[in-house]
């Protein structure tokens, strides 16, 4: 389900820690999203091919979420032809001292994902450039860009200094985007509804019968547009 529905990769995440002792608070929980996934059959991921948009990422840590091991969670996705191709929700290995902390390790584990996408588009014989990765912390940003040892920084494992070495050799790039219009939120911690459904119509999941809809819709006026140019030649003939 995780597969075609990155909606409730966060919510299955968190009820994921719980399965080998669950409480009855947690089956109910669990059956909150079969609720949701039974009332939401008709979702499907749409891409549009002739959008022109290309490999683009976000990501977005939510510090501290774990109240019992104080883990923060990262989460992070790409979107391909304007709709969601690969995602991640997870807690982090270590504990961060910092939301810049826990910020930079989601960095730098949604740049090891850039990579690797990279690598399989080589494979493909489709190279791309660098690829766009959204942040929504000005902090975290400026130790990535400047990989410099200062006293919030030094004590991070090293292997998340790998987006240092990803920025240098230009196969990624960061940008800062608001928090609050960060749709990599759905993947770090529970939303209100209004925020919800919106960051959701922006991973590209959508009701198919608007969809249909929207390409009917779509196609009639492309089939006018013929029509009108055919009559338009038959007049100048």
């Amino acid at each position: 389900m995780l597969g075609t529905r990155p909606d409730i990769a966060y919510a299955v995440t968190v009820m994921s820690q719980f399965a080998v002792n669950p409480s009855c608070k947690h089956l109910d929980k669990a059956l909150y999203i079969c609720c949701y996934l039974a009332g939401t059959p008709e979702y499907c991921l749409v891409y549009e091919g002739q959008s022109n948009k290309g490999l683009i990422a976000y990501t977005d840590s939510d510090w501290t979420a774990d109240p019992i091991k104080h883990q923060s969670v990262t989460g992070f996705f790409f979107k391909l032809a304007n709709s969601i191709i690969s995602w991640q929700s997870h807690s982090q290995k270590t504990v961060a001292l910092l939301s810049t902390e826990a910020e930079y390790m989601a960095l730098s584990d949604c740049s090891h994902q850039a990579v690797w996408i990279k690598s399989i588009f080589d494979e493909l014989g489709m190279s791309i450039g660098t690829v766009p990765i959204a942040e929504d912390n000005q902090g975290s940003i400026f130790i990535s860009s400047n990989p410099v040892q200062e006293q919030r920084s030094k004590h991070i494992d090293i292997r998340y200094h790998y987006v240092c070495d990803c920025i240098e050799q230009k196969k990624v790039a960061i940008f800062f985007v608001d928090g609050v219009s960060n749709p990599a939120d759905l993947f770090t911690k529970n939303l209100r509804e209004t925020k919800f459904t919106t960051f959701r119509k922006q991973l590209g999941l959508v009701f198919y019968e608007d969809f249909t809809h929207h390409m009917t819709m779509t196609g009639s006026l492309a089939y006018a547009s013929l029509n009108r140019d055919a009559v338009l030649s038959e007049g100048e003939c």
